[in-house]
Order: C-alpha cells, then sequence, then structure tokens
C-alpha cells in the first residue's frame, strides 16, 4: 500500500487543495503527481509536478502513466471562461473524459471524479447537462474501479475570492437540515476525505457518492 502513487488534477481548486494535504498526510501515498497547466510553488518531498498543456495527450497520457489512482477535481466557472461555452467545456468535459481514457489506456486500476449533484445529460441546465454527459462518457470507458462524487454546494474558503459565495454559506449553514440530504451543503474536506476511503476501498464497478455516502465513507 506505501508505495501508491496518485495522479491529482485539479489541485489549486477547493476540494483539489484539501485533497493534496489528505494525500500528503496519508502514508499509503509515497508520490502524488500533480498535473498543472502553469508553474505551482508546492514544495514537498511527495509531490512531482508535471506542467502540461491539456490539450496535448501524448504529455496528459504520461502524467497518468504507472499510477494507481488519478483524482480529477478540476473545474471552471462563466466569470473565468467570460460565458465562453466552447472554453468552458475543454475545462469540465474534456480534461475529465480524457483523464478517464488516459487511466484505461495505461491500466490505471481506478478514477474518483468530482461532479455534481444532480448531473443528467437529459437535463436543461448547461452545467448539469455538462456533468452528466461527462459521467455518461466515464461509464462507457473500461476502468476497473469508478467513483463519481456529486457534492451540492461546497462549504469552505477559496483560493480566489468569491464575496457572495461566503455570505451564501453563512447564511445557508442553519438551514441546511431542512435540505433532502442530496442537497446538504458538505464541507470540500469532507469530500476530499471520502475520495482518499473510496480509493483505499476500490470498490469494482462504477459508484455515486451523494452527501450521505460521502459522510459516512472515511469512517
Amino acid at each position: 500500500m506505501s508505495q501508491r502513487t496518485a495522479t491529482l488534477i485539479g489541485a489549486t481548486g477547493l476540494i483539489g487543495s484539501h485533497l493534496l494535504k489528505c494525500l500528503q498526510d496519508d502514508d499509503d501515498f509515497k508520490t502524488i503527481r500533480l498535473l498543472v497547466r502553469r508553474p505551482v510553488p508546492y514544495n514537498h518531498p511527495k509531490i512531482r509536478v508535471l506542467v502540461i498543456d491539456f490539450a496535448d495527450e501524448a504529455a496528459f497520457k504520461a502524467g497518468i502513466a504507472g499510477c494507481n489512482a488519478v483524482f480529477c477535481t478540476v473545474g471552471t466557472t462563466n466569470k473565468k471562461v467570460k460565458g465562453d461555452k466552447a472554453a468552458y467545456r475543454k475545462v469540465d468535459y474534456d480534461i475529465p473524459v480524457n483523464a478517464a481514457r488516459f487511466c484505461a489506456e495505461t491500466g490505471c486500476p481506478h478514477f474518483l471524479l468530482v461532479s455534481s449533484v444532480g448531473a443528467n445529460s437529459k437535463g436543461g441546465n448547461f452545467y448539469i447537462k455538462l456533468k452528466g454527459e461527462v459521467e455518461d462518457q466515464v461509464r462507457n470507458i473500461s476502468i476497473p474501479s469508478v467513483s463519481i462524487f456529486r457534492p451540492s454546494m461546497l462549504l469552505g474558503k477559496r483560493p480566489e475570492s468569491r464575496p457572495l459565495e461566503a455570505i451564501v454559506q453563512v447564511m445557508i449553514k442553519p438551514l441546511s437540515l431542512l435540505f433532502p440530504s442530496k442537497y446538504k451543503p458538505i464541507a470540500a474536506e469532507d469530500v476530499a476525505k471520502a475520495m482518499i476511503a473510496a480509493c483505499k476501498q476500490s470498490k469494482p464497478g462504477f459508484h455515486i457518492y451523494h452527501f450521505k455516502e460521502m459522510k459516512t465513507l472515511p469512517a
């Protein structure tokens, strides 16, 4: 177990940053490869930073080859892509689908992906539909173990400033008990811990985790 190598895509995001810390602190993981688009100042003996163009399939595939698990927490926002739906798809669709494909092609046994509550390829909302399309594609790729995480609103402080989201988080916490289980807000750290737990279980097949499953997985 102590020889595991993990590849992490999306390390600078809210869930990804917590996941990186969990991987660093976990003795089951010896090497953590970070696939990033630009240099990042991480200094830890386990970490190997690979700066790649995700459109470069050879470089992308090489970053996955030989690893035991791929964690994909990548995602963008309309603000970052200035409303460009094609640019949005390049991040939220192309990267995870290609990551899953390279998992299969290189023999990586476990792919773990952050999706969204309500993901549905037949949905009317662009974001929900896109997440559903990604899940559908990943389901059809031959990987021994696939874990899909569908959080609702994420709680936690993001690296970038989102004042409105911070206000909503404060307001929504007292009301969360009234929400249906799937739609309860969840701490990004809890999602990260659930991903690590699912990785260690490595159950064969395609598995989807909502709030309740994510909260109980680490136990």
